[in-house]
């Protein structure tokens, strides 16, 4: 592991702005019933707006709203049931002072979302299902690029890498490539490196201890890890809510890789954890 600084870049949302020098906690929050670790807790949009202000309170900057879970062996959601799930919270949360991402790969999603007020575009397939490159070009917002092989329902069988960090870096600047080919503007990608997608515990555990190295491919890094499984294979086998405490760590060890923003569900002990990271850092 390597310590690096976070990028010198902004984003501008109109009267918000997100300065990826600073770390930033992106708040999950899920509209499903089937997520692995909260499914069914926020689908309703009143219990999902609350979270969301929970989130917001307890210091969460973004809040990333999602209505397809992509576990591993998650089915499709048609485009009209994510639409319904989505934006009657999206039109909700528009109206407090908070940047919204959403979690989806679908560009009549992401479109219905930003007319409804959503500002960052999370796609865990990359741009890579019909007319997402031309949807994220004309939007012209920012967009994280995720890497993933397959999809949720075959993921876990594409796992071969001859090193996982290089070529989960090569595979990204692939997609990025695509994107800025159809017109996405640089400084609007962030990457992911997908922890849990088509990854095992080790090579998820490998990705984690190199992830300064993605910091090579000049763009804001997003780290997703948040009770994934690899942190419960670390600590001897511990269900999703007993790996808040290992999902923590992880993203400070992110953090001090290089990445500005973590995805996570723990928002407060996150926040937390890196109010004493740069308390102790303005004190060198």
């Amino acid at each position: 592991m390597q310590l690096m600084p976070l990028p010198t870049r902004v984003w501008n949302f109109g009267r918000l702005t997100l300065d990826l020098s600073q770390p930033h906690v992106m708040g999950i929050l899920n509209v499903t019933p089937d997520s692995f670790s909260d499914g069914g807790k926020h689908h309703a949009k009143d219990a999902a707006v609350a979270r969301a202000l929970e989130m917001i309170a307890e210091g969460a900057t973004v809040i990333d709203v999602g209505g397809e879970s992509t576990r591993p062996g998650a089915s499709v959601v048609e485009v009209e049931e994510e639409i319904r799930r989505v934006i009657p919270v999206v039109e909700e949360l528009a109206k407090h002072d908070v940047i919204i991402s959403i979690d989806t790969s679908q560009p009549e999603v992401i479109r219905a979302a930003v007319s409804a007020g959503a500002h960052i575009w999370n796609d865990v397939r990359a741009l890579t299902r019909p007319h997402a490159l031309e949807t994220a070009a004309a939007l012209n917002i920012p967009v994280i690029v995720m890497h993933m092989r397959g999809e949720p329902t075959t993921m876990n069988n594409l796992d071969q890498y001859d090193d996982v960090t290089q070529d989960v870096m090569r595979e990204l600047s692939e997609r990025v490539q695509d994107a800025l080919d159809a017109g996405v503007k640089p400084e609007h990608i962030m990457i992911d490196p997908g922890f849990g997608f088509a990854k095992n515990a080790q090579q998820n555990l490998k990705l984690l201890n190199e992830l300064y190295q993605l910091n090579a491919m000049n763009y804001p890094i997003l780290s997703a890890l948040s009770r994934k499984r690899f942190i419960g294979e670390a600590l001897g086998g511990a269900d999703a809510i007993e790996r808040a405490v290992g999902s923590v760590a992880a993203h400070l060890m992110s953090i001090q890789q290089g990445a500005c923003m973590v995805r996570a569900h723990d928002v407060k002990s996150t926040v937390d954890a890196i109010r004493v990271w740069q308390a102790m850092q303005a004190a060198s």
